[in-house]
């Protein structure tokens, strides 16, 4: 077994690139040490094998602490022993489920390098957040339940602070973690090996720097041939997921298990996977050699017998892709019940659908982003009382598009499961240089809408574009207070965790003056909220007959009332989602105008991002349970002239009250 003997150790810290490195001494030197430990001779253990031999898993990590066992997850030998230096592979590609053991298999090579071959690593998470988030629960325990790793990694109060929250020193090597978010983590060191973890939550720009995954390769290349990529993530979206893309410019490689009853080896697919309508307890495989039902007590047997088998060809030999589903999932993991006790739980909701394919079954999901037809909206539309806010409505949100000559404003009711009805649709006549136009818009902030339950609610919270002349709009949304105006920048793409985020504080010039803290400015994925609100367009809706016998239309619903006007609708279905070609030859998808003029489609999404920020998509059942209590004994105008409803967990006359939904301020 090959030790270490070096004791020098490179230095960390972000370099401004390559010939800055070359000419500056600390970083030569980084690379020359880093290629002279890329000169030693490595080790005879393959990854596996010495994950066998030294992992330990902590009971603060893992929910089967104790010695590692590969034969847990037979289908992970192969891929950490393609990231063994003994293999010719240079990138490791795994599409993969939830829950089948690809995170512990990445940190086995992290173990393994900083123990058997040594040298420069990056291993790259989401943002930096999340990067010391891993640091402290999977990499702290890695190095401190491994005696071997202890003893080799720099202890964290040692003089020369090598071992920090995103920097390990050891013996030969370093490794440094960073999120995709920082350009200037991603171009910080040379490495020979690079960890990319979920690559598909990462942003489409480092810092506007340019794609994360090609400037962490870049770091790679010092290595040539000797260098290692492992690319590692659940899927999203088809046409904008990079591990599919990855995937399939690979050998697409799928693990075959032999039957149990006529040993004929298949993948595992979700479509053979049965069960008793209404009993997820009997669900079993079916063969596709002999039809035969499997029982999920021989998965163990299948998959201490199956083999990973390319079923392309890869572009580049020295890559290597593998998917693999949740229905490989160890017995004791994620059964075949609870799959689908999944599926049956999300039919019904796109969304939940969307969370299945990607996170149980490992695929894409297909935006279909087809535009429904105006007219067809035009002929559902509802009728209640003009300017009044139906029963279902439990808060107010707007959208806010600022244009040269006007603004314009749209107010919308959400209720539980996101069910929204159009409020209102206000024009501001004069653009972000007229005075008034914004005293208009304050004046919006303070008008309430009457509920047909008797209440008067007022905007909770407005989301206004920065696009357009945005030094104005932070001026005017800083005026305002944030509690209750939230200025959003809208960028292309889909965000599957997280369609909003922010704030960031933005520096703004007024009259000149350099202000010290600026805006609170909110980044929406506007390519999310867009496929929602189509997808929300085109649920089945109830027939008169069974609303009359109590069906409820299905959550998400957009209702639109009688007064909305033809040009609004058409504004509101002007955009399609359409598959181009890059001049790579991959598909990805974009949103393309139908018609010149979109400001409706444009103000759903902002006030749709107004009630996320809100915390609608993330409040309790006993949030929603407050909010109908509240506006069902809620004081009418005549009483309360000021209009103001409880804020959700404050109720009246000695009881909790709420006061965010009808009082400018509240809880952000």
């Amino acid at each position: 077994m090959y030790a270490p003997t070096s004791t020098n150790s490179p230095r960390s810290g972000p370099t401004s690139g390559d010939d800055d490195a070359l000419t500056d001494f600390d970083g030569a030197g980084e690379i020359l040490r880093a290629w002279g430990s890329g000169l030693r001779p490595d080790p005879d253990l393959t990854v596996s094998e010495w994950a066998d031999r030294h992992r330990m898993l902590s009971g603060r990590a893992s929910a089967e602490p104790g010695r590692y066992r590969t034969v847990r997850t037979p289908y992970m030998r192969e891929i950490m022993d393609r990231l063994s230096p003994g293999d010719p592979t240079q990138r490791i590609v795994f599409m993969k489920a939830a829950q089948v053991g690809a995170t512990e298999a990445g940190n086995n090579w992290i173990g393994f390098a900083i123990h058997q071959a040594p040298g420069p690593m990056l291993a790259v998470q989401p943002t930096v957040e999340l990067a010391k988030r891993n640091s402290r629960q999977r990499i702290d325990p890695l190095i401190d339940e491994s005696p071997d790793l202890r003893e080799r990694v720099k202890p964290a109060r040692s003089r020369d602070a090598g071992n920090t929250m995103l920097s390990k020193e050891f013996g030969g090597g370093i490794l440094i973690m960073t999120g995709a978010n920082s350009a200037v983590g991603l171009r910080s060191t040379p490495a020979r090996y690079i960890f990319l973890d979920e690559v598909d939550a990462y942003p489409a720009s480092a810092d506007e720097e340019g794609d994360p995954v090609t400037l962490a390769e870049a770091r790679s290349l010092t290595f040539a041939h000797r260098r290692k990529v492992f690319l590692v993530s659940t899927p999203t979206i088809r046409g904008l997921s990079r591990i599919e893309r990855e995937y399939e410019a690979s050998d697409q490689r799928r693990f075959f298990v032999p039957c149990p009853h006529c040993s004929a080896m298949q993948w595992l697919k979700f479509d053979r996977l049965r069960w008793q309508k209404g009993r997820p307890e009997t669900a079993e495989y079916h063969c596709e050699g002999c039809e035969q039902p499997i029982a999920e007590h021989h998965k163990t047997a299948m998959l201490e017998g199956g083999e990973w088998r390319a079923t392309a060809i890869a572009a580049d030999p020295t890559t290597v892709g593998y998917h693999l589903s949740a229905l490989y999932s160890p017995i004791g993991w994620l059964s075949w019940e609870r799959i689908v006790r999944a599926w049956d739980a999300a039919q019904g909701s796109d969304e939940a659908i969307k969370a299945f394919r990607n996170t149980i079954l490992g695929e894409t999901w297909v935006e279909t982003g087809e535009a429904p037809d105006w007219q067809r909206l035009y002929d559902r539309r509802e009728r209640w009382t003009s300017g009044t806010v139906p029963a279902g409505g439990l808060f107010l949100t707007a959208g806010a598009d600022v244009q040269k000559d006007r603004i314009e404003v749209d107010v919308w009711a959400w209720g539980r499961g996101l069910e929204s009805w159009l409020v209102d649709h206000v024009v501001i006549e004069g653009g972000p240089d007229r005075h008034d136009a914004w005293s208009d818009l304050t004046a919006l902030l303070d008008r309430s809408w009457p509920h047909e339950r008797g209440a008067h609610l007022r905007i909770a919270r407005l989301a206004i574009d920065t696009g357009y002349e945005a030094p104005a709009v932070y001026s005017w949304s800083r005026a305002q207070g944030f509690a209750q105006v939230s200025p959003v920048k809208g960028v292309e793409g889909f965000n599957r965790s997280s369609p909003v985020s922010g704030p960031t504080f933005v520096d703004a010039t007024e009259a000149g003056r350099r202000l010290r803290r600026g805006a609170r400015l909110w980044t929406v994925a506007v390519s999310s909220f867009k496929a929602e609100t189509y997808r929300y367009l085109r649920l089945e809706r109830p027939t008169t007959e069974e609303r009359a016998e109590g069906a409820a239309f299905p959550p998400g619903t957009i209702h639109l009332p009688t007064w909305v006007e033809s040009e609004w609708l058409k504004q509101f279905v002007a955009e399609q989602l359409v598959t181009v070609r890059t001049k790579r030859g991959f598909a990805r998808l974009e949103w393309q105008k139908l018609r010149e003029r979109n400001e409706a489609l444009d103000c759903r999404v902002y006030a749709r991002a107004a009630a996320w920020i809100a915390g609608a998509d993330r409040w309790p059942e006993s949030t929603w349970r407050d909010l109908e209590d509240q506006l069902g004994a809620a004081p009418t105008m005549d009483s309360d002239p000021a209009g103001q409803i409880n804020r959700p967990g404050q109720a009246p006359q000695g009881k909790r009250r709420s006061d965010w939904l009808g009082r400018r301020g509240g809880w952000f």
